[in-house]
């Protein structure tokens, strides 16, 4: 079930950004990683940094909740409603966790969907390691197949992996990638084409099958979300990352909840 955080009051943000009453927050200069080196990385699920213990916590991160409340949350894999069927390691609670700069950007990106008369939901966002070691895990129970007709109905699981739908490491334990959609103001998610984490080639970005409003919509997704920093995983409509990265060379293991951000 869906947790859109107040309809009422991004109504009432709408409003306020509509006169000029609300102005975007500046950006913020991306936090140092301490001990960790420099460098880039690729699209998700690749890089060889390693996870970074609990000692590192999550210094440098954000509540998403708290730096814009009127961003939609639907954290998936803190439920059962997902392609596991259970909650997934490391979720603590259905939070949105991401480094601080990703955060500000979001927020600078709901401030202009919601003058479209939409807002941005989240599926997910900073994911640990130990939840990415979790899906792997699945994917290679092949006696597990509960999730296949929703999920992945023509690609056989034991492809999930060499087709690169799982991967043993993710951008987003780094904290600068999200899971999002659009939803129209106080009645859904827009047809996309796909559902979130449909595994299959459908649900690239620019699928070929995907035509008329569900076309539109992805596009004004990535546009919105490009001009405000996030690149787009061509794989996956869905899955954006802001750039530069904040921990450009960390996989982190913090379990997702508010207390980690504010021990």
């Amino acid at each position: 079930m869906a947790v859109v955080a107040g309809w009422a009051g991004a109504l009432g943000v709408l409003a306020a950004v509509t006169s000029g009453a609300v102005a975007a927050p500046g950006v913020q200069a991306a936090p140092a990683a301490v001990g960790m080196p420099a460098g880039a990385d690729g699209v998700a699920g690749s890089g060889s940094g390693a996870p970074v213990g609990r000692g590192a916590e999550a210094v440098g991160f954000a509540v998403v909740a708290e730096v814009d409340a009127t961003i939609g949350q639907e954290m998936r894999y803190a439920t059962a409603e997902n392609f596991t069927g259970a909650v997934v390691d490391g979720y603590d609670e259905p939070a949105c966790l991401l480094a601080r700069p990703a955060a500000e950007a979001l927020r600078r990106a709901q401030r202009e969907v919601l003058r479209r008369g939409y807002s941005l939901l989240v599926y997910d966002c900073y994911r640990p390691q130990r939840a990415v070691d979790r899906f792997v895990r699945w994917a290679r129970d092949g006696a597990d197949q509960r999730t296949k007709a929703e999920f992945y109905p023509e690609v056989a699981k034991d492809r999930l992996i060499p087709e690169g739908y799982i991967a043993e490491k993710s951008g987003h334990s780094r904290g600068s990638t999200v899971d999002v959609t659009l939803t129209r103001l106080g009645r859904g998610p827009l047809d996309m084409g796909t559902p979130f984490d449909f595994f299959d080639p459908l649900a690239h970005t620019d699928s070929p099958r995907v035509t008329g409003p569900a076309r539109e919509n992805r596009d004004l997704l990535r546009r919105v979300l490009g001009r405000q920093g996030f690149v787009n995983l061509p794989q996956e409509w869905w899955h954006f990352t802001y750039r530069p990265e904040a921990f450009p060379d960390a996989y982190f293991d913090f379990p997702v909840s508010v207390a980690s951000v504010h021990l």
